[in-house]
């Protein structure tokens, strides 16, 4: 059973566009299972080079009408798939794809939160305070190789409230995308543990998405999980988007590091499937049944690949979802 930490196949459905990795149809076979399936609000994004040194200004940010349009219409795509959105642990079961609703990006959320406890009704279990660019809530890392994620301000007092009122109703906060700063905000006031669901060791590779050692020990401190991305240039240390060039193998090198500075509860597998370029000889959901027979061939043995492919969500899922009235 595999359980991943985000995929962006809503997103793509609702654009029109077969998916690129999550194909469903393949789910069985592959032993996957669902996990975070996340909505957000489409970016204006320039044709910029992404051959490194790299340093890409953020989109504009969006507006809340916007946001609720977009995710909205992306909430019925997924519910138009072979999915079952699920609202509890006690939900999530082998055998079939379990939807976790996941926000990336705060945006759809009014300011005052007067519309969270709604969108909890409607199933949002997971949220993303940004996507990589500023909001009501907090600011975003820019995309630069190679840089800090210590590049812009904290969270606002809105979204500090909004951990706040996110703990208490059982949403998961999830620290991806956020600055070093807005990271550290979520640490101070949350009272469950930190999670970025596809985050990967900046000592591997310098890019501001990625999270410092420092950061790392956080998130075990605190109980957390980190879901290590599968995004080509988020792997390699060289942070070049070379796909072809690029084996599954980095993505072993990326969970072993945080296996052994954390320890093996607090990693997990975070793909950004359907989102980015992942390595080419991992082809989708179809290839994780490879990627778990590297891991073994790693030095894995069966009890800590259960953690890694659905056990430490389930753990970490259980400790946030708990907090629920």
């Amino acid at each position: 059973m595999i359980l991943d930490g985000h995929n962006d196949v809503a997103l793509r459905v609702w654009l029109g566009q077969e998916p690129k990795h999550v194909r469903l149809a393949e789910a069985a076979e592959s032993g996957f299972a669902g996990g975070f399936f996340a909505l957000s609000t489409l970016a204006d994004m320039p044709d910029l080079p992404r051959e490194p040194p790299y340093a890409h200004p953020l989109p504009a940010p969006a507006t809340h009408a916007k946001a609720c349009a977009d995710v909205e219409a992306q909430l019925a795509a997924l519910q138009s798939l072979p999915v079952t959105i699920v609202r509890g642990v006690d939900e999530i079961r082998p055998g079939r794809v379990n939807a976790i609703v996941h926000f990336e990006g705060a945006e759809a959320v009014a300011p005052d939160l007067s519309d969270l406890e709604d969108w909890y009704a409607r199933g949002l279990r997971s949220l993303g305070i940004v996507w990589s660019r500023p909001n009501d809530f907090g600011e975003g890392v820019p995309f630069r190789f190679p840089s800090s994620p210590d590049v812009g301000g904290g969270l606002t007092e809105a979204g500090r409230e909004l951990v706040r009122v996110c703990n208490r109703l059982g949403i998961m906060v999830d620290v991806s995308h956020l600055t070093e700063a807005g990271f550290w905000d979520v640490a101070e006031e949350t009272e469950v543990p930190l999670v970025a669901t596809h985050s990967n060791p900046h000592a591997l590779c310098p890019v501001t998405r990625n999270l410092t050692d420092r950061q790392l020990d956080a998130v075990g401190e605190s109980g957390g999980v980190v879901g290590v991305n599968f995004a080509v240039s988020f792997l390699r240390a060289d942070g070049a988007n070379d796909v072809a060039g690029t084996s599954f193998t980095e993505i072993v090198r990326h969970v072993d590091y945080v296996a052994s500075r954390l320890g093996i509860e607090h990693v997990a597998l975070g793909s950004d499937f359907d989102g980015a370029d992942v390595p080419g000889d991992l082809d989708g959901i179809a290839g994780l049944p490879l990627l778990v027979e590297a891991l073994r061939a790693a030095g894995h043995d069966e009890e800590s690949l259960a953690l890694i492919t659905h056990r430490n969500w389930l753990r970490v899922l259980g400790e946030t979802w708990r907090t629920s009235r």
